[in-house]
């Protein structure tokens, strides 16, 4: 998994997979889901991610087990 902050546009990416984005879907206003071929969501973009809550230069994250 990558997270990726382009300040330049001000978009925030998740890439969960290196598979092919064969489709996307924006569900709510500035948030766009990427599918690979089979469905699965592989990518998600936030646009105007410094005018949402909380800071898109920090990421937090945990391990459950």
């Amino acid at each position: 998994m990558k997270v990726l902050y382009d300040a330049e546009v001000d978009v925030l990416s998740i890439v969960l997979s290196d598979s092919l984005v064969e489709e996307s879907d924006e569900t709510k206003p500035g948030v766009v889901l990427d599918y690979d071929a089979a469905g699965n969501v592989v990518g998600i973009e936030i646009q105007d991610a410094s005018k949402r809550p909380g800071n898109p230069l920090a990421v937090e994250y945990a391990v459950a087990v």
